[in-house]
């Protein structure tokens, strides 16, 4: 059984995924003019937003804020705080290519305790509470049991447009694939470590995240038997933004071949 605040939080997530669904249906009709849709979409991400805050704010008045649209503002309550993405995988969405996401987290004295990542255009509902176990869809979710690299299907981002570590993650992708069976590169943070909760991916990296990226997904892959840990092995990878994460079996395999860079 969910809890009240998980509940909340798949309500929010549920509504706010219906309205991005209705938009994503408008997003081809207006490919002929680039600015045209990249207005709207930035319309349906605040608007996404708005919805996601009202609900949960209506639930819990006194809870913090952490959004990608609007930023922080505090709460009564310091010890508790939502962080939010209303639309993680904007570009795939702008593009109209359907692999985007809802993700809301709870964090309880800096500790993420509640999870709800939804893939509105797939309909898949991920869901997660500390010592509650990972779900998609009613199904409990396990990391994959996989053992070798050689076997092992790994997700990444890759920085764009000027932005962000571009060469550090070049650097990985050269020592990493000649070892595994590939690497991935779907652009939403929080479907990438969805799916490694699910099994889909052995595990996943990157750099130059921020929080709402990334606080849902983490409790996802740890309630599923994964291991989540910053890049550098001392870094808090909600704080810094960089993030390692697998299997129990791959992890440290994994973790070497990234950190020999860092």
């Amino acid at each position: 059984m969910a809890s009240a605040n998980l509940n909340i939080m798949i309500k929010a997530a549920r509504k706010a995924g219906r309205a991005l669904v209705k938009d994503f249906r408008e997003v081809e009709n207006l490919q002929v003019s680039v600015k045209g849709a990249g207005d709207f979409v930035s319309r349906a991400d605040r608007e996404a937003e708005r919805i996601i805050k009202e609900d949960l704010r209506t639930a819990r008045p006194n809870y913090g804020w952490l959004g990608e649209e609007t930023g922080a503002e505090p709460g009564e309550d310091p010890t508790r705080r939502w962080i939010v993405d209303p639309l993680d995988g904007t570009t795939n969405f702008l593009h109209g290519l359907p692999h985007w996401a809802v993700s809301i987290a709870l964090e309880h004295k800096g500790e993420i305790v509640a999870a709800v990542v939804f893939d509105a255009a797939k309909d898949e509902l991920f869901i997660a509470e500390k010592g509650s176990g990972a779900f998609m869809n009613d199904q409990r979710l396990r990391v994959s049991g996989r053992r070798q690299m050689i076997e092992s299907i790994f997700a990444t981002g890759i920085p764009f447009a000027g932005r962000g570590p571009l060469p550090a993650t070049i650097q990985d992708l050269a020592r990493l694939m000649p070892l595994t069976a590939g690497v991935r590169r779907f652009g939403a943070a929080s479907l990438d470590l969805a799916y490694v909760a699910a099994g889909r991916y052995e595990g996943y990296w990157e750099r130059g995240l921020n929080p709402w990226d990334v606080a849902a997904g983490i409790l996802l892959v740890r309630e599923a038997g994964g291991f989540v840990e910053g890049i550098r092995d001392d870094d808090d990878p909600l704080e810094s933004g960089r993030l390692i994460c697998a299997n129990a079996q791959i992890f440290e395999s994994f973790a070497k071949v990234i950190r020999a860079r860092d």
